[in-house]
């Protein structure tokens, strides 16, 4: 092949690659095809520990074991797993957890807002995400935006709309670089349409795309990047929330 100016551009299409995620993995049959992705450990924590779910297996990196768990909710069992933090360990996951037989997928978790005016645990669906992070670019060709299920955001908003939760469809920006957020690139990519910002959802949508699986997601208003100065507005602490968020997405990917 070809080399592109820079090394990211190198796409390649082939599906024969040196290391498969089937030669460490294989398929279970108890294994649910709906899977929540929460980002939040307490939320899964008091969801699933003490006996509330049951472990069916575990994935691990060096950071230690990942537990899948099996919960059941409305009578349906739904998988519920961390998905890691950032492109890299998030497709890493989510290459596994298909291999053990996850279909439909939606992940639950937090975004800087670069609107001000979008409050503290206020929910955003994302349509499209802007690739400026580089997992993507090893699933699908270069190109600056990569779009979301249509069918999983379609459950997302039909099942904050049955709960009556507010919620906004907007675009996200996906970066690997939380501490390189400059002022000029947050208004770059605000002028781009981009109301969030987050670290896995281009690859998210990236890897769902290239394998053929359906994958939504949903986040709440964190911190606040669009003023003259960060504001943290404490959206580490808001735990309700979290909990909150976390079962609306079980419901969510029930829901189709």
């Amino acid at each position: 092949m070809e080399s592109a100016e820079y090394p990211i551009l190198d796409y390649d299409n082939s599906t024969e690659t040196v290391v498969q995620p089937e030669q460490i993995y294989q398929p279970l049959a108890e294994m649910p095809e709906r899977v929540v992705f929460c980002f939040f450990q307490k939320a899964i924590a008091a969801a699933c520990h003490d006996g509330k779910a049951r472990i069916l297996t575990e994935l691990g990196s060096e950071i230690g074991p990942n537990p899948v768990y099996v919960l059941e909710h409305a009578g349906q069992e739904v998988a519920v797993i961390h998905p890691g933090v950032g492109g890299p360990l998030a497709a890493f996951f989510l290459e596994e957890t298909i291999v053990l037989g996850g279909r439909k997928f939606i992940a639950v978790g937090a975004a800087g807002v670069l609107d001000s005016t979008i409050d503290v645990g206020h929910v955003i669906i994302p349509t499209r995400a802007i690739r400026d992070e580089g997992t993507s670019y090893h699933y699908l060709p270069p190109a600056r935006e990569v779009e979301s299920d249509k069918t999983a955001t379609d459950a997302i908003a039909k099942t904050l709309r049955k709960c009556g939760v507010p919620y906004d469809l907007g675009k996200t920006w996906t970066t690997d670089a939380i501490y390189r957020e400059t002022q000029q690139m947050v208004k770059k990519r605000r002028d781009e349409g981009a109301i969030v910002v987050e670290m896995e959802a281009a690859t998210f949508f990236a890897v769902a795309q290239y394998r053929g699986v359906s994958f939504g997601q949903m986040l709440y208003g964190g911190d606040d990047l669009g003023g003259a100065e960060w504001d943290r507005r404490d959206w580490h602490l808001q735990h309700t929330t979290r909990e909150k968020l976390f079962w609306l997405a079980v419901e969510a990917v029930l829901a189709f």
